[in-house]
């Protein structure tokens, strides 16, 4: 069923961290497809903005939807269910350093539910491919490059086809060069078809791909060039 219903929507939210308020009436919606920047300086909300997309945070007041789901009224169980739906990659690998690349998504794999080794192995070489790292399966982490590395968690975030991919500062860790690379692979995915939501840094990317511009700054989202 094609749906016209954002992928994701907040209205009048107010994001909370730690008991403060630090972003208030947050309203915005992503749509299939989009590509969307948040940017903002250090410390201006922009993480627990994501963190409460993805259920970290718990959204206190207003309304929310994500992939589906209800982030005012969702539940601690419902949480991996959300997570199933949404895809994340965060600064830091995040990756387990004592398996290769394809355990390292096959564990994934198993904690979301799949059971067939054929669909699974299937499933791997596919993201794999899509972020131009067909041959690495049986690599260790600590034998990639940091710029393969983020690879490896993009792809881990893209293995249950999520409906929308959040990404907090994907390149931040890495030097522009391969900031580029990674840039170019979420490029792909959202031609695909992939809402990507993304916190960055870096505007060259702004001025090199241009996408819709949210800014977080003064405790409010706006929306540049509206």
């Amino acid at each position: 069923m094609f749906s016209t219903e954002p992928v994701l929507s907040l209205n009048q939210a107010d994001i909370y961290q730690g008991g403060r308020i630090v972003l208030g009436d947050v309203t915005f919606d992503v749509n299939k497809g989009d590509f969307v920047f948040l940017i903002g300086r250090t410390g201006s909300g922009k993480s627990s903005l994501l963190k409460t997309l993805y259920a970290d945070l718990w959204l206190q007041s207003g309304t929310g939807h994500i992939a589906g789901f209800g982030l005012e009224k969702l539940k601690p169980k419902d949480v991996p269910y959300l997570r199933r739906k949404i895809g994340i990659v965060f600064q830091d690998f995040q990756l387990f350093m004592d398996r290769n690349i394809e355990d390292n998504l096959r564990f994934v794999l198993k904690a979301t539910g799949w059971t067939d080794p054929a669909k699974m192995k299937n499933r791997i070489s596919e993201v794999l491919m899509q972020v131009g790292l067909g041959t690495l399966h049986k690599k260790m982490p600590h034998q990639l490059s940091g710029g393969e590395q983020q690879r490896v968690v993009v792809a881990r975030a893209m293995l249950n086809e999520p409906m929308i991919l959040i990404a907090d500062e994907p390149t931040g860790n890495l030097d522009p060069a391969v900031g580029e690379q990674i840039m170019n692979v979420f490029q792909t995915i959202n031609n695909s078809g992939t809402a990507i939501l993304m916190a960055t840094h870096n505007y060259d990317f702004l001025r090199k791909y241009p996408a819709r511009v949210l800014r977080v700054e003064d405790g409010k989202v706006i929306e540049q060039g509206l």
